[in-house]
């Protein structure tokens, strides 16, 4: 099945997510990547010597999903912790850069902000090293951040909650964006880690990968195929997590495979990669979930947010490092010159 969108109906999502607001909360993170070349190995240990050539900064984890928003003009705000520290203000400079509110980062003494460093060699990751802490916020600092998202939620029309196991997304956190989320009608999606466990159960929407949904759903896969509808396995999780989290929409996504899309009372829908080329999937997961989330706002259909977003990973995994996509990208990927 070759789905796409329409030229007019792309451009009508962009302008309609323009004047939308979306709250990300979750583990914000700032990206250092470390550029250079390698021609020859250390004569210390067997291990390439990286001729190094520059370095550059990105904002990471949660943050780069509020980057993907704002790329696409999508007025957008960002909730979580970071140190008092260099990265901590790095990332703050980054943010405000890209036109992403950051008044909902709460700094502190006692945490070091969240950074991760990718050594790249002619374009390919060689390693990475994390700096982090990993201890869950306690209630008081989890109700100080919670008071800070009700102040804006009423002009929001999404919330993106992105969980990467660094200890800002609790099951205190989570439950209250559920009730605040469902009594003002405004839309949940979550990005899961499941070696965090969580009660998942009655969100908007939940995008794990593969790997994630299989580990989620406490299921072995060992099953594989180019048609993920033919995938016994997969549609087995499918089945489990949709009937045991009772989400509205159920996102999985495949890499190289694209998407599988499941809605209530609906056959799982396979959305295949729009990927030209594949250079590093690093953030491919933090813009399926922004560009669904953002898409879903601006007043797409299930099937036309899993399209649009699907779109939107093909342009970003095409560049190296975490990326995002650009309206025009957008565009010139459904067809337009």
């Amino acid at each position: 099945m070759h789905l796409t969108l329409p030229i007019p109906r792309v451009r009508q999502l962009l302008r309609a997510a323009h004047k939308t607001e979306i709250l990300v909360v979750g583990d914000a993170m700032l990206d250092q990547f470390v550029w250079g070349h390698v021609s020859r190995i250390s004569p210390e240990a067997p291990v390439p010597v990286l001729e190094f050539e520059r370095e550059s900064f990105m904002p990471g984890g949660a943050a780069n999903v509020a980057r993907n928003l704002a790329a696409l003009n999508v007025r957008t705000e960002l909730f979580g912790v970071i140190g008092r520290d260099a990265p901590g203000a790095q990332l703050k400079r980054l943010l405000a850069a890209h036109g992403i509110g950051h008044t909902g980062l709460i700094e502190l003494d006692d945490r070091p902000t969240s950074l991760k460093t990718r050594i790249i060699a002619q374009r390919q990751q060689i390693v990475r090293v994390d700096r982090e802490c990993k201890h869950e916020l306690d209630g008081k600092l989890t109700e100080k951040l919670l008071t800070l998202i009700r102040r804006r939620l009423d002009s929001a029309a999404a919330v993106i909650v992105g969980d990467y196991g660094k200890g800002v997304v609790t099951q205190l956190l989570l439950d209250e964006l559920k009730r605040l989320c469902r009594a003002r009608g405004v839309w949940l999606s979550v990005d899961p880690k499941p070696v965090h466990k969580l009660d998942l159960t009655g969100v908007s929407l939940v995008t794990p990968n593969r790997k994630e949904a299989f580990e989620l759903a406490a299921i072995s896969d060992n099953t594989h195929s180019q048609n993920p509808l033919a995938d016994a396995s997969l549609m087995r999780v499918a089945k489990k997590l949709f009937d045991e989290l009772h989400p509205a929409l159920l996102l999985i996504t495949l890499g190289e495979l694209g998407m599988l899309l499941c809605q209530r009372h609906h056959d799982p829908i396979h959305i295949p990669t729009a990927a030209k080329e594949v250079f590093d999937v690093s953030g491919a997961g933090d813009t399926v979930i922004a560009c669904f989330t953002l898409a879903i706002a601006a007043g797409a259909s299930p099937v036309e947010a899993a399209i649009f977003s699907n779109h939107a990973a093909g342009i970003v995994v095409g560049k190296v490092g975490t990326a995002t996509a650009s309206p025009a990208e957008l565009l010139e990927s459904f067809g337009h010159k």
